[in-house]
């Protein structure tokens, strides 16, 4: 599934897809282009297309699924993957155009939660020891 398949949608399947309107994700690939941290400086050119990243990442936020499923799907490895994971979600926090918070103000909650721990580990039992006088069943004798 890539960018070229997924472009063809309509507005409203493009959206069950990625989780996001034709025109917001037009505006991720844009802010993304326009990022210094994507434009190759040496070296060999990506080998997927920006809007393939783009895709990749919200596939990753919106499916949640392992980078190695994803790097599986899209024929890449997982490390690269991640990278690119990485990458396209690191510009979208900085630009604030979108609403994606910081990953630390994730985990700051304003609830006060209570937990209770239950203690389910395993007690020890009394088992037959083994000795070695009931296993040895006779001694043989006049062995040389």
């Amino acid at each position: 599934m890539n960018y070229e398949k997924v472009k063809s949608l309509k507005a409203e399947e493009f959206k069950r897809l990625c989780g996001v309107k034709p025109e917001t994700f037009d505006r991720m690939v844009k802010l993304v282009r326009n990022n210094e941290k994507f434009k190759t400086r040496s070296g060999r050119p990506h080998k997927l297309s920006l809007e393939d990243q783009v895709l990749i990442t919200l596939e990753y936020l919106r499916e949640y699924r392992t980078y190695f499923h994803i790097g599986q799907s899209w024929g890449i490895n997982e490390s690269t993957v991640f990278r690119i994971v990485r990458k396209v979600e690191d510009i979208l926090i900085k630009a604030k155009d979108f609403s994606l918070p910081g990953k630390k103000q994730l985990l700051k909650t304003d609830s006060n939660r209570e937990v209770i721990v239950v203690d389910v580990t395993e007690t020890p039992r009394e088992r037959p020891k083994k000795n070695r006088k009931y296993l040895t069943v006779a001694k043989k004798e006049n062995i040389h």
